[in-house]
């Protein structure tokens, strides 16, 4: 049809932008965008539930947004749909302290999110919450989402209002098998790939990566997150192996030999990821960051720049045109938004290599502090991390230490700690947080988190995101 053509169009012509440091232009757009962070596996239920068992407080995390929507989106006024109320003292700094301007705020939990279009359709016979009035009257002109699932669709068809990616490229976009398929076939270098199409077929697929030399596998599902629909197993197995069936719900798994100094002759180096813009004609590669990864590779954080390559390096240089070749097939689904790269640097035999691990096709845990960080300090360093609090504390006496200090960021400084979000439970305490650390060099904001800890009464320990 005449919007698949159009689309094919902008895809064959899409320019790249490479400015590593610096904020693309985002949209000028206004929109309602849900935060509906428990769609990212689309209908997988088992997938969602491993998440919600894995990360606490999974409802908290769309707070994370409400620093950025007014940077990514300079239309008239935004609305951000959250599942639970941000923390206030939060948003006080947003705006006294930072001078951020925040978007209007909805609460709508995730049950409710699921039965929204349903809720349209009747509130011409019934009456309506003040979230539904809200969400109906707001004037903003665009509907978006983590992704861009069935039920944001058909919100957004009852509003009569455009979505920022349609499903097909926000889903396929998130799409592992999909990218891997693509990158081989142009001949960039992956890792070596087995499918399986049920838990029968692992055996043998970990059988034969074990006579290429693996000690160790990874199975991917096509679609996963946070850890979620991805797990390494021995290649000599010590036992039954065991996979959840979620991991087949989008077809089959990759079954990948794993990378590090178990392989004879290989040192791992790092695990990059690249943050990109991707509107209807652009590409824009704008960060670039190192993935902090637990025992498990699942992500609690990132800093930026990375320390093993420099600007214009041979590695620096083949991360972007790996980055270039992944953001235009991701461009070419029809998706559009902020997305990131995730690759492995490795050394083998003397020489380095570089693989893409995955694309995440979404506002990602690398999208709210390298936006907020390259708005206030461009072409600086920047660490975030996840802190997870022995015991919940009160959101005021956690600034005010910061405050008195002199570590609590504000415009005009050239080093300090931002908290991005404030992860409250029940009780309205905080028992997590996503902390960015700001500086000249990395190292200057590694000092900066010691130092926190330092004068912190309380103790922590890093978090999954």
């Amino acid at each position: 049809d005449l919007s698949r053509l159009l689309l094919m169009k902008a895809a064959m012509s899409v320019d790249i932008i490479n400015k590593p440091g610096q904020l693309p232009s985002f949209w000028n757009r206004s929109i309602i965008f849900f935060a509906n962070i428990q769609s990212i596996f689309f209908d997988n239920q088992g997938g969602l539930e491993r998440l919600k068992q894995r990360v606490s407080g999974v409802e908290t995390y769309g707070g994370r947004l409400i620093p950025i929507i007014n940077l990514m989106f300079s239309g008239d006024k935004n609305l951000l749909v959250l599942e639970r109320p941000p923390d206030q003292t939060l948003l006080h700094y947003f705006e006294d302290d930072l001078g951020l301007s925040i978007p209007d705020i909805a609460i709508l939990s995730h049950s409710a999110y699921n039965d929204l279009p349903n809720q349209i359709d009747k509130s011409i016979h019934t009456e309506k919450s003040a979230e539904l009035t809200l969400i109906q009257q707001h004037s903003a002109s665009w509907i978006d989402g983590f992704v861009s699932d069935k039920v944001l669709m058909k919100i957004a068809k009852s509003l009569y209002k455009p979505t920022i990616s349609s499903m097909e490229g926000s889903k396929k976009g998130n799409n592992k098998f999909l990218l891997h398929n693509n990158l081989s076939e142009k001949g960039f270098p992956v890792f070596d790939t087995i499918l399986a199409s049920s838990l029968n077929d692992i055996p043998a697929c970990i059988a034969t990566l074990r006579n290429k030399g693996y000690k160790k596998a990874v199975v991917k599902s096509q679609i996963g997150a946070s850890g979620i629909g991805i797990t390494s197993l021995p290649t000599v197995p010590d036992g039954p192996i065991s996979i959840p069936e979620h991991f087949f719900f989008e077809g089959p798994c990759m079954v990948q030999g794993w990378l590090d100094e178990t392989v004879k002759n290989v040192r791992h180096m790092g695990s990059p990821s690249i943050q990109m813009f991707l509107d209807d004609r652009t590409l824009s590669l704008y960060d670039i960051t190192e993935q902090i990864l637990n025992k498990d590779c699942v992500h609690e954080g990132n800093l930026s720049p990375p320390l093993y390559f420099s600007k214009n390096d041979w590695v620096f240089k083949e991360l972007f045109r790996q980055a270039t070749a992944s953001g235009s097939w991701l461009h070419e689904q029809g998706y559009r938004g902020t997305a990131s790269v995730d690759f492995l640097v490795v050394e083998h035999c003397g020489n380095i290599e570089v693989r893409v691990c995955e694309i995440n096709a979404r506002i990602t845990g690398a999208t709210y502090p390298s936006i907020i960080a390259r708005h206030f300090l461009p072409h600086d360093a920047w660490l975030m991390r996840n802190i997870r609090f022995a015991k919940p504390l009160k959101d005021r006496s956690l600034l005010k230490i910061l405050d008195q200090a002199g570590y609590l960021f504000r415009p005009g400084m050239q080093e300090g700690v931002l908290p991005i979000n404030l992860n409250l439970n029940d009780d309205s305490n905080v028992q997590k947080g996503q902390f960015l650390f700001l500086a000249k060099n990395v190292d200057d904001c590694i000092l900066i988190l010691e130092q926190m800890e330092s004068i912190l009464p309380f103790s922590w320990h890093y978090d999954s995101d």
